[in-house]
């Protein structure tokens, strides 16, 4: 008696049936309708609140971090602190232009670069992929992935 319960039980434990895998389908594809137009909005202000973050870096680059004191003097005077304007372009953050002389410690002017990680060039584009517009004669950086552009003033 006791093997053809071990037989019946192993007979019917062979797995699901149709139906079963028909209604845990059904199910999952419910759930993902409602979960999924939830989820669009909040990658979408994800993007959004990564480019901010990521050009308020820039513009610390450019101008500096006047919060960041020692000895009276400013730790991170940014790219335009130490030259003495904006740079011509972003790429200017990360290597010296060849117009603009090395840092001078005792005179404290000229690059003293890099002022941002360059890795994967990931500075010039938003998180749409789009590159970043910057103007330094309006003082401005603008991400045109968004909709309405995100423009920073610096």
């Amino acid at each position: 008696m006791k093997d053809g319960l071990i037989a019946e039980w192993k007979r019917r434990s062979g797995g699901f049936t149709l139906v079963e895998l028909v209604i845990v389908i059904v199910v999952l594809g419910i759930v993902a309708g409602v979960v999924i137009p939830r989820i669009g909005p909040l990658t979408e202000q994800s993007k959004v609140n990564a480019t901010r973050e990521e050009m308020l870096r820039i513009k610390t680059a450019i101008k500096g971090d006047p919060s960041l004191i020692s000895g009276s003097e400013y730790v991170n005077r940014g790219f335009e602190g130490d030259v003495g304007f904006a740079p011509s372009q972003l790429h200017d953050l990360v290597r010296k232009p060849d117009s603009i002389s090395a840092y001078d410690k005792f005179t404290r002017l000229g690059w003293n670069g890099p002022y941002l990680d360059s890795s994967g060039q990931n500075y010039l584009y938003d998180a749409w992929g789009l590159a970043y517009s910057y103007n330094p004669a309006a003082r401005t950086i603008t991400a045109t992935g968004a909709d309405p552009d995100i423009v920073l003033n610096f």
